[in-house]
C-alpha cells in the first residue's frame, strides 16, 4: 500500500473546509493506504499562542481526527512533538534548503504581512513540514490546493539530499481532492474558508448545531441576479454554494444548478445536506470527549509506531550527512 502523511495544526476550530478538503478523504482512503496522521503542535508555535490553549487544542484536534472517521486500529494518529526526530531531521534539511526557497513561500508572506516582528519559525516552518513528510517515507501527501507549494519544497529537498548523500528519501507527491479542495468563505467568496479569518458567518464549524448551519447558509452571499447558474469567475458566491452541495451529495456543480430556479431552494437543500453530513462528527465528538483515557491510549500507541519508523529514517539521514552514530 502507498504510505501517506497528513498533518493538521491545532490552531482555531476545525471547519467545513477542513472536512471537505482533507478529513473526509483521509477517512475514506485509510483502508487502502498505510496512513500516518499527525497533530503538528510544533507548527502552532510559529505564532503566539497561550500554552494552556495549545494543549487544549491539541487534545481537541486528536478527538476531531477520530470523530471524522479515522480508525486508530488502521491509521496511525500521533502528536508531532511526541516524536523527537521531527525537529532533529528539520535541522539537517535546514542545512540543505536555501534562503531563496523559503522566501518564496506564500504563506510566510501572507502571515507576516504588516507585522513589525515575525518569528524565525514562521519563515523556516516549511522545512519542518518537509521533515514531517520525509521522516515517514511518504508516497502521497493529501493537502489542500494552497499547500501544494510546501509539498514541492519537500520534493526538492528530498531530491537534493538524495543527490548528495545517496537514495535515502522517498520523493513525495501532493494529492489534492477534485471536489471541495478549496472551500470559500460564505461571506467573502473571494477568500478561502479559514480557521484564522475573523468571519463568524462565513465559516461553518464541524460542531456547529443544525440551527447555526441553517442561519449561516441562509445569510450566505450570492449576487443580485435571479437565475441559478454555475459561474465560478463572475458569480463566486453562488458557485461556492453549488460546490458545497456537490461535495455534500455528489454530482457536478453545473448540473446541480439546473435543478434550481431560486436561491432559497438551493440554500434549503444545502443546509439539510450539510447538517446530515456533519451529524456523525458531532455525535462521535461527544462520545470521545467523555472518554479521555481512550484518547491517551490512542496517542501513546500512535507515537510509539511513528517513532519506530521515524527513528530509522533519521538515523540513516544523519549517518549519510556525516554525523557520528551514537555508540
Amino acid at each position: 500500500m502507498p504510505r501517506v502523511l497528513s498533518g493538521v495544526q491545532p490552531s482555531g476550530e476545525p471547519h467545513l473546509g477542513n472536512y471537505l478538503g482533507a478529513f473526509r478523504q483521509w477517512s475514506a482512503n485509510q483502508h487502502e493506504r498505510d496512513a500516518f496522521h499527525c497533530i503538528v503542535d510544533l507548527h502552532a508555535l510559529t505564532l503566539e499562542i497561550d500554552p494552556a490553549e495549545l494543549r487544549r487544542r491539541t487534545i481537541d484536534t486528536a478527538i476531531t481526527l477520530i470523530a471524522v472517521g479515522l480508525d486508530p486500529e488502521v491509521a496511525t494518529i500521533f502528536v508531532q512533538s511526541h516524536v523527537p526526530e521531527h525537529p532533529r531531521l528539520t535541522w539537517l534539511l535546514e542545512c540543505t534548503a536555501t534562503m531563496g526557497e523559503l522566501s518564496r513561500m506564500t504563506q510566510f508572506k501572507d502571515k507576516g504581512r504588516g507585522q513589525e516582528s515575525v518569528r524565525v519559525g514562521l519563515f523556516t516552518y516549511p522545512v519542518l513540514m518537509a521533515a514531517d513528510i520525509l521522516l515517514y517515507q511518504a508516497d502521497l501527501v493529501p493537502v489542500g490546493d494552497d499547500q501544494r507549494q510546501h509539498v514541492e519544497l519537500a520534493r526538492d529537498l528530498a531530491i537534493r539530499y538524495n543527490h548528495h548523500y545517496g537514495e535515502l528519501f522517498t520523493v513525495p507527491a501532493a494529492e489534492v481532492p477534485k471536489v471541495g479542495a478549496r472551500v470559500m468563505d460564505l461571506q467573502h467568496p473571494e477568500r478561502k474558508m479559514s480557521k484564522s479569518e475573523d468571519s463568524p458567518l462565513g465559516t461553518i464549524g464541524l460542531l456547529d448545531p443544525p440551527e447555526e448551519i441553517e442561519r449561516k447558509i441562509r445569510r450566505a452571499v450570492t449576487d443580485t441576479e435571479n437565475d441559478v447558474v454555475y459561474d465560478p469567475k463572475e458569480r463566486r458566491g453562488l458557485a461556492n454554494l453549488l460546490d458545497l452541495l456537490a461535495a455534500a451529495v455528489g454530482g457536478d456543480p453545473a448540473e446541480l444548478a439546473t435543478r434550481y430556479t431560486r436561491y432559497g431552494d438551493l440554500k434549503r437543500d444545502l443546509s439539510e445536506a450539510l447538517i446530515e453530513l456533519l451529524r456523525p462528527v458531532r455525535e462521535r465528538t461527544a462520545e470521545l470527549q467523555a472518554d479521555r483515557g481512550l484518547l491517551d491510549r490512542v496517542l501513546a500507541a500512535g507515537a510509539e509506531k511513528a517513532h519506530s519508523v521515524a527513528a530509522g529514517t533519521y538515523a540513516q539521514a544523519a549517518e549519510a550527512i556525516g554525523l557520528l552514530p551514537p555508540g
